[in-house]
């Protein structure tokens, strides 16, 4: 995503959960087993995931969680809409806004772990063993690179910390992910924090509100949506951080759109050229702010540079940040772009 990282906008492959399991022959071992299944039961613990075919297990809630950057506020918005931010002892994310009122300044709030960052912008192994962790959370596998400084998951065991890869995040495809991923994001942490029930209730929540603007929106004409981040470089050419494929495209598709550049680029993102850009109508505009302080000033220069585009005759665009990525607020991009896309079906 955002500051040139190629590899730490990819999230891919999604998670397959596991329960653990205990076993026997004996009476003596059966009794042991249904105590064992007992306690789990009323405790919620063990719980057992295959993270990226890596089986991780967790005896307890987590109560030392460390948040990886990888240009992404998935993790540390879900933690912090499940009721978690206690358990957070250092985060690196932050997208410096949100749709969600007083989310930023929950973020801006948790503590950093107070450590010097690497070239990455992210925790360096040294720092991160330091930190004394017993989760470690990151975007995609990336942040457990040997090569990139980081400390591996293997590293991370010895010192008794858990670790864990987001949905999308294993093989480095976010091109696949749609809002289903964020739903697993928010079930495996309920389950690894033992806050199931919070979990399926913002689930339950979020799926009724994207059905009911979906069903105010069905069989309307879908019109063509340009999706970028505000003042953001990722290629060569002049646009280079245009969104082709992934999440975007099903926030896109649930709010009665249709992307704009889908065809321009087999992965996530597009790297285009301004005459590309200026050749193809854009109907809407919607800007990504990742910490831009005046992403709508962004989103006025474009339509003035591309006064051909109907987005620029009608003035149609929207500002938004994290409810367009992965993460518990996709409900809130869905609305907001349903209603600028279709403001006369609300």
């Amino acid at each position: 995503m955002p500051m040139n990282r190629p590899a730490t906008t990819a999230l891919a492959a999604a998670l397959c959960l596991l329960t653990a399991a205990c076993g026997g022959s004996s009476d003596d071992d059966k009794a042991s087993t249904k105590t064992t299944e007992t306690a789990a039961s009323k405790t919620g613990y063990p719980v057992t995931l295959d993270n990226c075919g890596r089986s991780e297990t967790f005896e307890k809630a987590p109560g030392r969680a460390v948040v990886m950057n990888g240009a992404s506020v998935a993790e540390v918005s879900t933690l912090l809409a499940l009721g978690l931010q206690d358990k957070i002892v250092a985060n690196q994310q932050t997208y410096g806004m949100s749709e969600v009122a007083g989310r930023a300044a929950a973020i801006k709030a948790l503590p950093t772990g107070d450590i010097k960052l690497n070239e990455a912008y992210d925790i360096p192994r040294e720092a991160m063993l330091g930190l004394r962790p017993d989760l470690v959370l990151s975007v995609t596998r990336y942040g457990f690179d040997q090569k990139n400084g980081f400390a591996t998951r293997e590293q991370l065991k010895p010192v008794g910390a858990n670790s864990y890869v987001s949905p999308q995040g294993c093989d480095d495809d976010p091109s696949k992910m749609t809002v289903a991923d964020r739903y697993q994001l928010l079930r495996d942490m309920g389950k690894i924090f033992n806050v199931r029930d919070r979990a399926e209730k913002l689930i339950a929540a979020s799926e009724k509100n994207i059905a009911a603007v979906s069903e105010k929106v069905k069989g309307e004409k879908p019109p063509k949506v340009m999706v970028l981040f505000s003042n953001m470089s990722m290629g060569s050419n002049d646009f280079s951080s245009v969104f082709a494929k992934g999440i975007v495209n099903d926030i896109l598709t649930k709010a009665g759109g249709a992307n704009a550049f889908e065809n321009a680029a087999k992965a996530t993102f597009a790297d285009l050229s301004k005459e590309k850009v200026a050749a193809t109508d854009v109907d809407a505009l919607v800007v990504i702010g990742y910490n831009d302080p005046d992403p709508a000033a962004y989103a006025k220069k474009l339509l003035k540079e591309f006064p051909q585009w109907p987005a620029a005759k009608n003035n149609t665009y929207v500002t938004l940040s994290d409810s367009m990525c992965l993460g518990p607020s996709n409900d809130l991009a869905v609305e907001k772009i349903a209603k600028l896309l279709h403001p006369e079906a609300f």
